[in-house]
């Protein structure tokens, strides 16, 4: 079992929404694909302070209060484990964005997110964080194709 976090850094003023492509990373089972950012716990955090530290790691921004929007279940998604992921969007942000060595960061426009090499999950998913409701899902891959998923809201 692997716990990590997700985040989707939006300007709300400029209808953006800051992406990471994943292009720089050996071995990586995301290569290729466009991704908010997060990563792995480390001991003893708490989802919230790791968001922040991998928000601060990935991209150089600092967030402040992000919103916790669902949890994501993702059975065997690398083939070895199970991936708990807690999804976040933040609004609030400052810094500098950096050379990120987990790909090329940019800034896309909302409308044309859809666009993007996504996960077909992420495809489902990213429409759920404009609402006003907490999800928790689950989404089966097999070979790197979504199979199935199921959701629930609150």
């Amino acid at each position: 079992m692997k716990l990590a976090t997700l985040c989707y850094v939006k300007d709300r003023e400029e209808k953006k929404t800051l992406m990471l492509h994943r292009i720089k990373k050996e071995n990586d089972v995301h290569e290729g694909k466009w991704n908010g950012l997060g990563g792995k716990f480390e001991r003893s955090e708490t989802p919230e302070e790791c968001v922040i530290r991998e928000i601060k790691e990935e991209s150089g921004l600092t967030i402040t209060a992000p919103q916790l929007k669902g949890f994501i279940t993702f059975p065997l998604f690398d083939g070895v484990y199970d991936w708990y992921v807690f999804v976040f969007v933040a609004e609030i942000f400052s810094g500098e964005l950096i050379d990120s060595k987990e790909g090329k960061l940019e800034w896309i426009p909302d409308e044309k997110l859809s666009q993007l090499n996504l996960w077909d999950g992420d495809q489902i998913f990213l429409e759920w964080l404009g609402q006003d409701k907490f999800f928790s899902a689950k989404f089966f891959y097999e070979k790197k194709k979504l199979v199935h998923h199921d959701v629930s809201f609150y």
